[in-house]
């Protein structure tokens, strides 16, 4: 039962997946036909709109274009379309984006000759600097952006640190780090310079208990502006006593803020700007201002008096997102120097600061200088691309080819990492827009790298209105008396007005008197259910399919009801007009599927047909049933027909005869079909006539095949095994060979036996004879 329960959920369960496959395909589906015809489904009704639509849209400005029953908006369709339709290409209007470079200096190479004695404000590490950007709709405009950091580049150095009373021995540490640091910094720049603030907490009286040394709290002081002396940090340092706070975490972001945004009290440069923000706590930040009764957000501007921060009663800690902006508005990197217990909460933060680094001070801050030298070499390694707030409806996106041919996209094609100096890397960045701006004016945007003062500054213009809007003219003649602009090669109604020439007002739409005018033969159906009656003229509805359109005085007649062949209207070789097929030239029929072009009958012998049949819509009619092929050139049942094949069949089933080097070449003008024996073999009275072959090889063995034209493929059966004579058999006829030798010498011996016999008795005979004779004298002469 279990099982059988599981079956049934699993059943269900496929069938869900099934129906939700099915529904999700139609959906996608529909989106992408919607998406195809996005010209057509926006129903434009003038050329601004029309080329707002997308980039592939364009809008024909022939006065007669439009067929009978097709309204305005028809106008407005894909450039193809346009042209299969019969606009001339040059009364499309197709506006195209564009863009000009207005400042591209090159960037600087220190290595040329007069090259180092250059000042800051002179070297360039971005090109383009300026240019301007023409956007159409939905077609992004690219170019390049190179960036190459220069050598000996001036840096600016503000020391922040904290003085709350856990950082007495920090302090002690610091007091000689200005001449130390300039020494190290003069191995990267030539022009450093470096300045000193200090930062503790919002107010509070007497913090310190018992014999402590310290003063009261402050939430910042700007102690030293930039300079390029160190020993005057040095003893400005050196005069400083720590202060107390009463909680672990700092008013560090207040310091931050006003070191940021007050330029002119820090002295920043155009340069590399550094800021080494040194604590061994955490921080307070927007909200925390409440435990003392602070409410009012952070401004985010400058309220230095002489030095000091002066509203750190008045106005609460800054967000971390406000000092993102301030600190890459100015170009300020930062590095946050602080203790090992910290660190994870700094490498937070340093995720939410771009061109940020952070580094772990030892207990008494013995290591800041090596600290400040790794993570400024860490800093400036890496350039990251920023943008201004884009303009609504603007998209922008990046690529990056860095060193030793890395590539990026997306956020990852904002930066460019281990970059040495003089290594040069490129971006490609494309900007689109997707709506014209409210107001129609230019905008203005930025793209800089993180932490440097320069830029490229582009202008954005927005393609919104055609050329040819210029040239309207306004309450023209040709719109009914002037009830609407002429522009674009059609009328623009006034409001309230509508139809092809504004021929109507918008109250007489649905009048009974101008819907009879739409129905065809006083018939019933208004338009023939395939438009609507406006103003006394049907204007046909649009399909789906920007190809598919509705046409005629009724919208009687379509372009995609005619006769198709091989799944394509027309046969592929016409149009559809009125639901009757207008062939092209050299096609005939009812579904332009019928070619007259004859050259596809020719012959070898060029004549058609081989002289043997006829050639109707590009295919041969053989009359002669013998004959078969394209142009009747084949007959399988003619004499010779064995002879001609016999050696590629050879070579192909059995891999012997003359060809069988060049087989595969030669060869393969047949399918090839093996059968096992003779009886396998098609035989006579199919529907296709057979040849049967029996060819005889170099060994003197058969093979047996048949060839045949099936429509006009070529088939060859073959029977897999050759038809060998059987060979003597050597043993008996070796065995008969010395039986007879030895048969015949012993018919021999007995010859020579019976002769010797024969011949010994009649010797015998004879000496029997001669005695007898013998006795016979020698008794007569007794008697004698």
């Amino acid at each position: 039962m279990y099982v059988a329960s599981e079956i049934n959920h699993a059943d269900k369960m496929d069938l869900k997946l099934l129906l939700i496959s099915t529904l999700l395909g139609v959906i996608c589906y529909s989106s992408a036909q919607q998406e195809g015809n996005e010209c057509i489904t926006a129903i434009a009704e003038s050329c601004g709109e029309c080329i707002q639509v997308g980039a592939k849209c364009g809008w024909c400005m022939d006065p007669g274009f439009l067929k009978q029953g097709e309204a305005t908006s028809t106008r407005c369709d894909e450039l193809e379309s346009l042209r299969k339709r019969g606009c001339s290409s040059t009364k499309v209007e197709n506006p195209r984006g564009s863009q000009r470079v207005l400042k591209n200096k090159a960037v600087t190479n220190l290595w040329n000759k007069g090259a180092e004695n250059l000042r800051a404000e002179d070297i360039t590490q971005v090109q383009p600097q300026k240019l301007t950007l023409s956007l159409r709709l939905g077609e992004p405009q690219s170019f390049n952006l190179k960036f190459k950091r220069a050598e000996d580049y001036p840096i600016d150095l503000y020391y922040l640190m904290d003085l709350s009373y856990s950082m007495k021995d920090d302090l002690e540490n610091v007091k000689n780090l200005g001449t130390q640091l300039m020494l190290e910094m003069s191995k990267i720049t030539s022009d450093f310079r470096i300045g000193f603030g200090s930062f503790v907490e919002k107010k509070l009286l007497n913090p310190c208990t018992g014999d402590q040394n310290c003063t009261s709290p402050f939430s910042y002081k700007n102690l030293l502006t930039l300079t390029s002396n160190g020993q005057e940090f040095n003893t400005l340092v050196g005069q400083q006593q720590i202060d107390g706070n009463l909680d672990s975490p700092e008013g560090g972001f207040d310091a931050i803020m006003q070191v940021a945004v007050c330029g002119e009290h820090i002295g920043w440069r155009n340069v590399t700007r550094l800021l080494v923000f040194s604590t061994d706590a955490g921080f307070h930040f927007a909200g925390d201002g409440k435990l003392g009764g602070i409410v009012l957000p952070n401004d985010g501007k400058c309220h230095l008096e002489n030095n000091m921060y002066t509203m750190s009663h008045y106005y609460d800690y800054p967000s971390i997102a406000h000092l993102v902006q301030k600190l890459s508005d100015n170009n300020i990197q930062t590095i946050f120097a602080i203790t090992e217990e910290f660190q994870p909460v700094y490498k937070e933060l340093k995720n939410l600061i771009p061109k940020s680094a952070v580094g772990i001070l030892s207990a008494n801050s013995s290591n800041v200088i090596n600290l400040i030298i790794d993570a400024y070499n860490s800093l400036s390694s890496e350039v990251i691309l920023e943008n201004s707030k884009l303009p609504e409806g603007v998209t922008i996106m990046y690529q990056s080819r860095c060193k030793n041919g890395v590539t990026g996209e997306g956020e990852m094609g904002r930066k460019c990492s281990n970059i040495s100096i003089g290594d040069d890397v490129s971006f490609t960045i494309s900007i689109t827009a997707k709506q014209c701006p409210k107001m129609g004016k230019p905008e203005t945007i930025k793209i800089k790298p993180l932490g440097f003062n320069e830029e490229v500054e582009i202008t954005l213009n927005f393609i919104c209105e055609c050329d040819c809007h210029k040239d309207g003219i306004e309450n023209s003649d040709i719109c009914h008396n002037g009830n609407g602009t002429y522009e674009c090669g059609a009328c623009r109604c006034n409001e309230g007005r509508i139809g092809r020439q504004c021929e109507c007002s918008t109250n007489e739409v649905t009048s009974e008197d101008l819907d009879k005018s739409c129905r065809k033969d006083n018939g019933t159906d208004i338009c023939s259910n395939n438009g609507d009656c406006v103003c006394g003229t049907c204007e046909c509805k649009k399909r789906e399919n920007p190809e598919e359109r509705y046409s005629g005085m009724f919208c009687e007649c379509d372009n995609f009801n005619c006769d198709r062949s091989n799944n394509k209207l027309c046969g592929g070789h016409g149009h559809c007009e009125c639901r009757v097929c207008i062939c092209d030239a050299n096609w005939t029929g009812s579904a332009c599927d019928c070619s007259l072009d004859t050259t596809t009958c020719l012959a070898s012998n060029k004549q058609i047909c081989n002289g043997r049949g006829t050639c109707e819509c590009g295919t041969c009619k053989c009359t002669n049933p013998k004959f078969q092929g394209p142009s009747c050139e084949i007959c399988p049942t003619c004499p010779g027909v064995c002879a001609e094949h016999k050696e590629c069949v050879q070579c192909r089933a059995f891999g012997t005869g003359e060809k069988k080097d060049t087989c595969e070449r030669d060869c393969s003008y047949f399918n090839l079909i093996k059968v096992k024996d003779r009886d396998k073999l098609p035989q006579p009275g199919q529907a296709f006539p057979l040849m049967h072959c029996k060819e005889r090889d170099a060994n003197d063995c058969w093979f047996y095949y048949t060839y045949a034209v099936n429509k006009t493929e070529k088939e060859v059966h073959v029977v897999e095994t050759l038809d060998c004579p059987a060979g003597p058999d050597i043993i008996p006829i070796v065995a008969g060979v010395v039986a007879g030798i030895v048969l015949i010498g012993l018919a021999l011996l007995l010859i020579w036996k019976l002769l010797m016999i024969i011949h010994d008795r009649r010797e015998f005979a004879k000496f029997e004879k001669e005695k007898m004779n013998a006795k016979w004298d020698t008794v007569r002469e007794w008697r004698w």
